[in-house]
């Protein structure tokens, strides 16, 4: 009877093999345990605070209204040149039952200390747990305040992966049918909360940035404190005056107002926000 006895290289292809699995197991456990640790951690602290850098270009944002003339356009580049961009500061409280969106004490811009003016009655809450939402807004000089059954965006969900303020997220698109936005996000797979700035919701992560008309607007997350809040996403309870509506009316004043601007050839976006 022949006994074949292994050679060298076959006993060390197959240690080697053995090795890689084993490498290749270890890692894939650590991978897992990682995520877990991610996971737990934002389930432990998932509340906080974000501080949004938004940037505005009014160029762009002119170059976005097709129903305004080439030549208009062409004017707004020439007139702000390269001083079309200024920048603000947003910032928003949440946690996965609620969240509140509203302008921040902080200045972005050292030159425009002192500008009030730049400040207006605003404030996106979302109440998750309830399905309840509560806005202030102003349009055409006047306040409304906006209460109703809360109402997301239907987002489509893209496969692309990147990073912002550090944390690992994917991108999803929502085309505005009433402003004619096309507007991108990217949110937070480790930070399950379906919250996001301006009145963005209804992702499975925290929106971390947006992105409105290809660089128009641009919401970024440059500072998250991770902590627990005290009164900050309780109900508002509002000082100010303004109509009391529902969305569905404040869409329709909306709608109104953008289709006459639009007839004039002016833009819709000097009158509401954007």
């Amino acid at each position: 009877m022949d006994i074949k006895i292994p050679s060298t290289r076959q006993t060390c292809l197959a240690s080697n093999a053995r090795q890689t699995r084993l490498v290749s197991l270890l890692l894939s456990l650590s991978l897992t345990l990682w995520l877990a640790l991610l996971n737990t951690a934002a389930a432990q602290v998932a509340e906080g605070e974000i501080r949004y850098l938004v940037k505005h270009d009014w160029v762009k944002k002119m170059a976005a209204l097709e129903y305004v003339s080439a030549r208009e356009r062409e004017q707004t580049a020439y007139m702000w040149g390269n001083r079309s961009e200024w920048k603000e500061y947003m910032r928003l409280y949440f946690s996965p039952q609620r969240s509140r969106y509203e302008q921040s004490d902080e200045v972005a811009e050292a030159e425009m200390i002192g500008y009030a003016w730049r400040k207006e009655p605003l404030l996106f809450y979302r109440d998750f747990e309830q399905g309840r939402q509560f806005d202030i807004v102003k349009a055409e000089g006047r306040t409304y305040l906006i209460e109703d059954t809360l109402q997301c965006p239907q987002w489509k969900i893209l496969n692309d992966l990147r990073e912002v303020a550090g944390y690992v997220c994917m991108n999803a698109r929502w085309d505005d049918p009433l402003k004619g936005h096309r507007i991108e996000v990217w949110f937070a797979l480790d930070l399950p909360i379906p919250a996001g700035p301006e009145d963005l919701c209804g992702l499975p992560g925290l929106i971390l940035e947006a992105n409105y008309n290809n660089g128009a607007m641009v919401i970024t997350a440059d500072r998250i404190d991770l902590r627990a809040l005290k009164t900050e996403l309780d109900w508002p309870k509002p000082k100010i005056k303004g109509k009391k509506v529902s969305l569905e009316q404040y869409r329709e004043v909306l709608r109104k107002y953008i289709a006459e601007q639009k007839k004039a050839e002016r833009p819709w976006f000097w009158g509401v926000r954007y």
